[in-house]
Formats: structure tokens, C-alpha cells, sequence
């Protein structure tokens, strides 16, 4: 296994101030919790790279790069990747495991399908299951080791042992999320991951545009030319009338300066219009 990469002091306090957070003294629980709710709140989830055209690289300087330097965000490798970098930087320890997705009627989502962390905290608490890159999901690392109900903003989550397989299964609601591989894996290991999510017709991310944060109470999605807002449980819509307007959310809501409209890229196989609004 390679050894872990470690950002320098000064790409750190770069990290730390573009997610407006302040270098904790200890590596503890609540560092963490401080450090994932920032990034929540200020690094977007989005796939505007696959339909810009744009290089995605799993390394973690260039990852670290593209949200402190080019003020984008990412999808979970890219999310987690950096994040467990800046981690590992402030004494946390950190390992990287894949996870697969629960979707309809229970079915499972391909190897490799998520990102996720396992970190260890200097007061002994966890070890923690911590997310920035699963869009809608906890906003607070979650216990690895506790079986009962953790609540969280988001909802009530559990962890629980996955029948048959030894790993993990993360629910919501009662409503199984993730499974996820108690095995640490390196970030090369899901570049075919990001592959198929970057070229598969099959891939929701070649389907659709999507950029996404959390707020301070609720989450704000703009998908193509529509804007949705949720805040206190409460849902609005509203469809954007030109670009102008995209662009000027796109800089608003999300810290995203673009130098043109992304627009959801037609890719073999995959109907016209099936991409979003």
C-alpha cells in the first residue's frame, strides 16, 4: 500500500479557509463534526465536468487543486478524496473503503459505486464513518462501532452488520443507503468508478447536470436551468429564465465562477432530453 499523501501546511490552511474553517488544536470528534458540516456547507456536490468535457484525476493534489484553487466541487471520489487528505493533514487517521448503493426494491449498485471514510480521532471516540460526497445524506460522521439509532439533521441513521457479507450496512429512516466494504482500498482503486460515471449511458451522472449543498437548514440543488430550494421541509421550484441567470446561480448559491453554461452532453445510448432540465 502506498503511503498516504499528506497535504503541506500551506495547502492546508488554504483547504481550511476555503471551507471557512479554523485549524482545530486536537484531532478529535468534534473537530470532525466542525470540519464535515463546513465542507457540507460550502463544497458543492456536482458533475458539471462530465458534460464540460473536463479531465477528472484521482490524485489527491489534483483533486485538493480543483476545489481550493478552482473553486469547483466534485462527485464522491473526488469529495472524499480530497477530504481524507486535509484529514489525514490535521492528525486524523483515515482509510478509504468502498461502498455500493441501495436503490430500488433493495438492489445493489456496482463495486466501487461510493467513496466513503473510516477516521480514527487522538480522544479515542470512533472510529467514525465521515461523508462529504453522497450528496443528500448525514451531516455528521456517524459511529461505525454503535448499532443504535444515531440522530443526525438529516434524519435517523444506523449502522448495522450486513447479513452474510461482514460489512456494513448505513440506513436512513430504516431505509438501507449504503453498504459499505469494511476493507481499506487506495484511490487509484476506484478509477474505474469514476470511468463508468464519467462515460457509461447507464450512469446517472451522464443523464443529468446536478450541483448541490447543503444550507444552514435545508439543501439547494440547480440542475440544469431549474433551481430548487428546500429549507425547514418546505420545497420550491423555479426554472430559470436564460443563461444569464444560470450563470449567476451558478456564482450565487454555489462559489462557482463559469466560463460558460454547462449542458447535459449527449452520450451513445443515451436519449435526448433524458439529461435534466
Amino acid at each position: 500500500m502506498a503511503p498516504p499523501y499528506e497535504l503541506s501546511p500551506r495547502e492546508t490552511d488554504a483547504y481550511l479557509d476555503s471551507i471557512g474553517a479554523v485549524r482545530p488544536g486536537r484531532a478529535d470528534a468534534d473537530a470532525l463534526r466542525e470540519l464535515q458540516h463546513r465542507h457540507l456547507l460550502t463544497v458543492p456536490f456536482e458533475n458539471l465536468s462530465v458534460h464540460l468535457g473536463e479531465e477528472v484525476v484521482l490524485s489527491e493534489d489534483r483533486l485538493v487543486a480543483k476545489f481550493v484553487d478552482a473553486h469547483r466541487g466534485g462527485f464522491c471520489y473526488e469529495l472524499n478524496g480530497a477530504f481524507a487528505a486535509l484529514l489525514r493533514s490535521l492528525g486524523f487517521g483515515v482509510t478509504l473503503h468502498q461502498a455500493r448503493v441501495f436503490g430500488e426494491e433493495g438492489r445493489l449498485s456496482m463495486p466501487f459505486d461510493h467513496l466513503t471514510l473510516r477516521v480514527e480521532t487522538a480522544d479515542g471516540s470512533g472510529p467514525w464513518l465521515a461523508d462529504v460526497g453522497f450528496g443528500d445524506h448525514a451531516r455528521f460522521p456517524l459511529l461505525v462501532d454503535e448499532r443504535a439509532d444515531q440522530a443526525d439533521p438529516s434524519g435517523v441513521f444506523r449502522v448495522a452488520e450486513a447479513p452474510d457479507h461482514g460489512d456494513l450496512d448505513v440506513l436512513r429512516d430504516g431505509v438501507p443507503e449504503l453498504r459499505v466494504d469494511v476493507r481499506p482500498r487506495e484511490l487509484p482503486e476506484f478509477g474505474a468508478g469514476c470511468w463508468y460515471h464519467r462515460t457509461s449511458p447507464s450512469s446517472h451522472f451522464t443523464r443529468k447536470l446536478v450541483c448541490s449543498r447543503f444550507t444552514a437548514d435545508g439543501r439547494i440543488t440547480l440542475s440544469g436551468g431549474k433551481l430548487v430550494t428546500t429549507a425547514h421541509g418546505q420545497r420550491e421550484e423555479r426554472v430559470l429564465a436564460d443563461d444569464a441567470e444560470v450563470l449567476d446561480a451558478y456564482r450565487e448559491h454555489f462559489g462557482l465562477v463559469l466560463d460558460e453554461v454547462p449542458r447535459a452532453a449527449v452520450f451513445p445510448g443515451v436519449r435526448a432530453g433524458a439529461a435534466g432540465v
